[in-house]
């Protein structure tokens, strides 16, 4: 033994003998110094705003190829495949054509009401499937956060990338429909690309704000269904904003046609539907009797005496675009027409301010708001 108290040499301890351990070495500086001086960094420390979207962008083809391999194997396991992306919006719009366009009669005010529709449903579907999946993506992927490192953000940009994908398909379906309804191709066609783009940053910031609240709260994700559903009612897919009833108030027309599903859809209209766009309030210059007539008959017929429109009386029968009015047959039209020849509740110009509003101002705060919990995801 030594003065110590530790072996010297092979031998053993003799009984009382007191081992005494030697005295940890405490570092003389602060330890963030120490950390520093030997470069270590916090596991899982959430990076600058910049360095952060410079990490995403170094991984978009791993968030493109990522999105395109669970597109594809999505619907592996069915018969037919991918042709449940397109069949999915178009089975929901042939039973909202059946619901609101025959038995509520939603279809009042609009002409072609099938290509109407049909816009109205696939727009909405983008919207509404990149907020869900959002919702749940955080929690769906936790194993993965677990093991490996990388920006979070890359889950759910993965994902609305994914519906994305389903929605550029939805629109080459889109292109017959709009031919068998008499739209024609014209250039506003290519309005398109900016609506899909903005609509696309919109959906990217929701689905980053709803995926940290859902991350971390699972009654987001149950909730968020019932919302998008109440939202679907009042966005105008399946009706024409402009036909609700008198008692609403101009205001609240403006409210509807402004919410951001709203917005992105009468968009896409304008750009595919040229009576879309003709029909639109304030198209024409304001005559209060034209008006007036698609105001109390916004479904209703109208004839042409002296070169002004009359509206055919309510218990007269049209059959085949034309109606006996007084023992004469005349040809009549529907009023839809007439409403452009009503004031102007939402122009045109007020649809791309507010779509752009909508979906760069979403699109910067989701980004932010989900960059700032970076460090939490993952954590029990």
């Amino acid at each position: 033994m030594d003065e110590r108290g530790k072996l010297s040499a092979p031998g053993r301890l003799e009984a009382g003998t007191v081992v005494m351990p030697e005295a940890p070495r405490v570092p003389d500086m602060p330890l963030s110094r120490l950390a520093a001086q030997y470069g270590l960094k916090l596991s899982g420390a959430r990076p600058s705003l910049h360095k952060y979207l410079g990490a995403l962008w170094q991984r978009r083809h791993f968030i493109v190829g990522y999105a395109t391999a669970r597109n594809v194997s999505m619907y592996t396991e069915a018969k037919l495949g991918q042709l449940w992306q397109v069949l999915t919006p178009l089975l929901n719009a042939g039973v909202y054509y059946l619901i609101f366009g025959k038995l509520f009669e939603a279809d009042r005010g609009v002409q072609h009401y099938v290509a109407f529709l049909v816009t109205g449903v696939f727009v909405f579907a983008f919207t509404e499937r990149s907020i869900v999946t959002g919702s749940n993506v955080m929690r769906a992927n936790l194993q993965l956060i677990r093991a490996l490192y990388f920006p979070r953000a890359a889950l759910p940009l993965a994902y609305v990338i994914v519906e994305l994908e389903q929605m550029l398909l939805g629109l080459l379906v889109l292109v017959p429909i709009m031919l068998i309804s008499n739209e024609w191709p014209t250039r506003y066609w290519f309005l398109l690309i900016p609506t899909v783009a903005l609509q696309t940053a919109f959906n990217t910031g929701a689905a980053l704000i709803v995926a940290r609240l859902g991350g971390s709260m699972q009654d987001v994700s149950e909730l968020i269904p019932f919302f998008l559903r109440i939202c679907r009612y009042f966005c105008g897919v399946m009706y024409m904003v402009t036909t609700l009833p008198a008692k609403v108030p101009v205001w609240g027309i403006k409210l509807l046609s402004l919410n951001p599903p709203a917005v992105f859809i009468s968009l896409a209209r304008v750009a595919l539907m040229t009576t879309y766009r003709q029909d639109a309030p304030g198209n024409q210059p304001y005559n209060a009797s034209y008006c007036g007539i698609f105001t109390n008959d916004p479904g209703g017929y109208s004839y042409v005496v002296d070169g002004k429109y009359v509206a055919v009386p309510g218990n007269v029968t049209v059959d085949h675009g034309h109606a006996v009015i007084g023992h004469v047959s005349v040809p009549v039209l529907s009023n839809a027409p007439l409403q452009a020849y009503c004031h102007a509740v939402v122009t045109n110009s007020d649809l791309w301010l507010a779509g752009i509003g909508w979906g760069l101002g979403f699109l910067v705060v989701g980004i932010v708001f989900f960059w700032q919990a970076e460090s939490l995801y993952g954590r029990g």
